[in-house]
């Protein structure tokens, strides 16, 4: 059965989306059956990976609020054993309709159920708020990681984010674990990056990942093209830090 992790952070432009999309790639290149859910109406991870949100009749959207298969709205990508779950624009609707389901804050997780056990990793690309949808996806997981940009103010909003994801461990998804935070956006050249490494090392709960994934101008490139970083520019230095990544949370699987 799939394991399945959420990248969560209220806090927009912190590079989730971006980590994602990459992290996905690797854990694909790496060997693994992976399927990317984009419960973001932005539906960023779903342009990120080539495919045309535009064009589509039915995404995440269409198995959260109708009676649609899970399997039905899954599309391939450009990478062998990747696969994505798409947003499409009319997954900002949600927020509301949402509101008046039976069993909200579990129709993501209900519907994941259908395909568990097709995939090694379900990572779930989650909207820069804490609202219906992103419960949906704390709700569907088994762990989480926090991208934190490595900028001023980087912290602030950490001790809401995580007393949401205490209050849904005590009330809906007791199983619900931390996997770690991972610095993004890291300029070596700016003490500032230091600064904010060192406070969230000393201060954050958690797991702080050692993999730091650079300010790397490829990485902010490769999305308009609808390619990872894998495909794009496997060589750069956000390409490495990602396949550091990817086999770091491997490793604390204990799976290689």
């Amino acid at each position: 059965m799939a394991r399945t992790i959420a990248l969560v952070n209220q806090k927009g432009g912190v590079g989730k989306t971006t980590t994602a999309i990459n992290l996905g790639a690797y854990l694909a290149w790496l060997g693994k059956f992976v399927l990317l859910v984009d419960i973001d109406p932005q539906a960023n991870a779903t342009s990120g990976v080539g495919v045309d949100f535009n064009q589509l009749t039915k995404g995440v959207y269409h198995s959260l609020i109708e009676p649609i298969s899970f399997r039905e709205i899954i599309l391939g990508t450009n990478h062998q054993g990747y696969r994505v779950a798409p947003a499409t624009p009319d997954l900002a609707g949600a927020r509301v309709e949402l509101v008046t389901l039976d069993n909200r804050e579990f129709r993501l997780a209900n519907s994941l159920l259908e395909v568990k056990n097709d995939y090694d990793y379900i990572i779930i690309d989650c909207p820069p708020s804490l609202d219906l949808l992103t419960i949906n996806g704390l709700v569907a997981a088994e762990e989480l990681i926090i991208p934190v940009q490595a900028e001023y103010f980087a912290l602030e909003g950490l001790g809401q984010l995580l007393n949401t994801v205490n209050l849904v461990k005590e009330n809906l998804r007791p199983e619900l674990q931390v996997l770690g935070a991972v610095v993004t956006m890291f300029d070596k050249r700016n003490k500032l990056s230091g600064q904010v490494l060192n406070e969230l090392k000393t201060h954050f709960p958690h797991r702080v990942f050692e993999t730091i994934i650079p300010r790397n101008v490829r990485l902010t490139e490769a999305p308009s093209f609808g390619q990872s970083i894998l495909s794009y520019d496997s060589k750069s230095v956000g390409a490495r830090a990602y396949e550091e990544l990817a086999r770091e949370i491997l490793m604390a699987e204990n799976i290689i």
